[in-house]
């Protein structure tokens, strides 16, 4: 990978850009993708970030001592690569709501972007915005005290707003109130369809306070439907001491990312955007097979190698991906998927190939641990579509099936621990005679699994399997 032309090179802090995007979620894979990206773009000069992080402010801190460089290690199967971006102009903690209402008042900013994961969308089992989640219920109230006037919110007001569509919300209220213009909302998290998800539960948020809001919003906000690829796995100690030792450099927040990235974007831009083609963006009239492709084989095969890998004994996906019977799983799942992708076989086999190359990387080390993390929100766009598709057809998936055995199994106490925004509730409902707890799972999934004999069957057979040596 040759290093793209970034905005401010290693070791000279230079200008920072003026600042025409924020971030929503401040985090790794942020750094490793779109401030890649933007410090990419031969335009990056005009087009600097002010990034915030979810609600804590040491991250934002010790960017904003570093003036928002960072060191990004391109770590590759035998050598690494350092690179510098330099398109953060300015890092906030999720706290500083007067900062955030600030920046969206402007009318020189035209982007916000997102990583919240796919929890952070606040949705309920039908995909509309859960009113019924505590922390949505006291944004609305927070919301409802200051949405005629922005001095209240900028005072404080709002400052209990917490969720990404509370915090998006009082966001557009104050550019409404300030007529700064039109602004794209983009979203780069993991989720199928994200730009319609967004705008869903913006909208929905916005009629529970205003229908003229919400109305003002449809008309000058679009919403980008993306595809995000870029393994990035959590910055250790290591990773800060190698940073000092051969680049010289005190860095106190590197990331570590792969070669490999990629970027596919639909949608408008009213107010343009940077150049992100230069560093290999692609915008396409339609999203869906790039995130079908890498939302079932990449993602999906995370998970089944985070659940059955993680009950295997294995740490990282680079040892679960070289165990034989977890990459016999592997290929038994990505061929289901691949059933169901409008692609040419032999890109998908290309495409499968590849990946093998980068889980193999055992330089990444990629914890299937992180990887667990909110199954009840990842599955249901990794798996099920694959498993409805399959069973359309009269098909029994076993390769799917065994991605929901292994996750009931994990649930039930095996493997890595159990870390879900659901944590509560799935994991009481895998509790108990077996039976019961795979079809009481099954129906918090879909309750048209539950009903389904032959699956439920299926499932339970598999988590009962022993795993074979």
């Amino acid at each position: 990978m040759s290093a793209p032309r970034l905005s401010r090179a290693a070791g000279d802090a230079g200008p920072a850009a003026p600042v025409r995007v924020v971030h929503l979620g401040l985090g790794n894979f942020f750094r490793a993708h779109q401030a890649f990206y933007t410090s990419a773009a031969g335009d990056a000069g005009d087009w600097g970030i002010a990034a915030f992080t979810g609600r804590s402010r040491r991250l934002a801190d010790e960017l904003t001592a570093q003036d928002g460089l960072y060191t990004l290690i391109v770590r590759g199967p035998d050598r690494d690569e350092y690179l510098r971006p330099g398109s953060v102009s300015a890092a906030r903690p999720g706290t500083d709501v007067d900062s955030w209402l600030d920046y969206f008042r402007r009318p020189a900013v035209r982007i916000v972007t997102l990583t919240v994961t796919e929890a952070g969308y606040r949705r309920d089992h039908e995909g509309a915005l859960d009113i019924g989640d505590a922390e949505v219920r006291a944004d609305v109230a927070a919301l409802r005290a200051g949405r005629a006037d922005v001095a209240a919110l900028r005072a404080g007001r709002a400052a209990a707003v917490v969720t990404a569509p509370g915090r998006l919300v009082a966001g557009l209220v104050a550019r409404r109130a300030a007529a700064a213009g039109p602004l794209a909302v983009v979203s780069c998290d993991n989720v199928a369809d994200n730009g319609a998800v967004t705008a869903g539960v913006v909208a929905d948020l916005a009629n529970l306070l205003d229908p003229a809001l919400a109305a003002w919003i449809s008309g000058n906000v679009s919403f980008v439907t993306t595809m995000v690829d870029r393994i990035t796995p959590r910055t250790t100690p290591d990773d800060v001491r190698t940073v000092a030792e051969l680049t010289g450099r005190t860095d106190a927040v590197p990331v570590v990312t792969e070669p490999y990235h990629e970027w596919v974007l639909s949608g408008d831009f009213p107010g343009g955007r940077p150049a992100w083609q230069d560093g290999g963006a692609r915008f396409v009239a339609d999203v869906t097979p790039y995130e079908q492709r890498k939302l079932w084989l990449l993602n999906g095969g995370h998970s089944l190698l985070a659940y059955a890998g993680s009950a295997r004994g294995h740490d990282t996906i680079a040892e679960a991906v070289t165990d034989p019977v977890c990459l016999a799983w592997l290929h038994q799942w990505w061929t289901e998927a691949s059933r169901q992708l409008p692609m040419p076989a032999s890109d998908l086999a290309e495409y499968r190939a590849g990946l093998l190359h980068r889980f193999a990387n055992g330089r990444i080390q990629h914890r299937l641990a992180q990887i667990a993390t909110d199954g009840s929100q990842k599955l249901p766009t990794r798996v099920l579509p694959v498993l409805r598709a399959e069973r359309a057809r009269g098909r029994v998936p076993v390769g799917a099936l065994r991605i929901l055995a292994a996750w009931i199994g994990h649930l039930r106490g095996g493997g890595a621990p159990v870390t879900d925004s659901a944590a509560a509730t799935v994991v009481e409902a895998a509790t108990g005679p077996l039976d019961e707890a795979v079809r009481r799972v099954l129906a918090y999934l879909d309750p048209a699994l539950a009903t389904d004999t032959d699956l439920a069957t299926a499932v339970i057979d598999l988590v009962t399997q022993p795993s074979p040596s």
